[in-house]
């Protein structure tokens, strides 16, 4: 039996459509009835992308299944207003902000880091242990990756828009309201281990000539033994830190 409804997507979903699809209510017709969640993610939209949906003006979860002549409306995360009273599809935010990264998102691993969130990167992760990471762990997965956030285990997930990482640091800053959360230079940007600061007569193998020199503090990571101290390096993040909050207060955001 062929089926056929009417389905609008609002906001931000309508970039993962075609642009026939954006920003309208548009018919679409399939053969099997299903759960509207797949029927959601058959057009391209991922279910970590969608806070509500409304199935002829009832707020329905995603196990719904479709019906024949279904009104469908799909709505993103919201940010600026209460929907308790109704269905609200999108998980309880996570108890601490944690990320997993794919293997596309290196840089801004290393951003997040920087500031001080707890992130996970490897460039040989597959799908099944980005998956599994965030599941187990409780991390909310970025990925440039639609198919990957579409597994049905993942609750906190998050397509990355931006291709160039100060900017995704931005987008991932304002989506996930950070902005109280900085704890710069408290993480290893290496291996996102615990950095604490350690004395100079311990570390000074480590060092060449010049810098044992001219610092005397030093941090040490706790688990790859990394060392760290306020040279160029540091200055320059300290800069790139300082931009970015005067890019939030700019973008109208004022709890920086």
């Amino acid at each position: 039996m062929p089926y056929h409804i009417v389905i609008r997507f609002y906001k931000e979903l309508n970039e993962f459509l075609p642009m026939s699809k954006r920003k309208v209510s548009f018919e679409h017709h399939f053969n099997q009835a299903g759960a509207v969640k797949d029927i959601i993610e058959s057009l391209g939209v991922p279910h970590t992308e969608v806070d509500l949906i409304i199935v002829n003006g009832q707020s329905v979860t995603f196990d719904y299944k479709i019906k024949h002549g279904d009104d469908i409306s799909v709505y993103p995360a919201f940010e600026s207003f209460d929907i308790s009273p109704i269905t609200h599809l999108h998980p309880a935010p996570l108890r601490e902000t944690k990320f997993v990264l794919d293997v596309h998102l290196g840089r801004l691993a290393a951003y997040l880091r920087m500031l001080g969130f707890d992130t996970l990167y490897q460039n040989n992760y597959d799908d099944i242990e980005l998956a599994n990471i965030s599941v187990d762990e409780q991390r909310i997965l970025l990925t440039y990756d639609k198919k990957l956030l579409m597994r049905k285990i993942i609750t906190h997930g998050y397509y990355v828009r931006e291709r160039q990482p100060k900017k995704q640091l931005l987008e991932i800053i304002k989506r996930f309201d950070l902005f109280n959360g900085f704890k710069p230079f408290t993480l290893c940007m290496s291996c996102n281990s615990e950095i604490k600061a350690v004395d100079k007569e311990k570390i000074k193998s480590h060092l060449m000539p010049r810098t044992e020199n001219d610092y005397n503090e030093f941090w040490q990571c706790s688990t790859c033994k990394k060392v760290y101290w306020k040279g160029s390096h540091y200055q320059r993040m300290q800069e790139q830190i300082k931009l970015l909050k005067e890019q939030l207060q700019e973008a109208g955001t004022d709890q920086v």
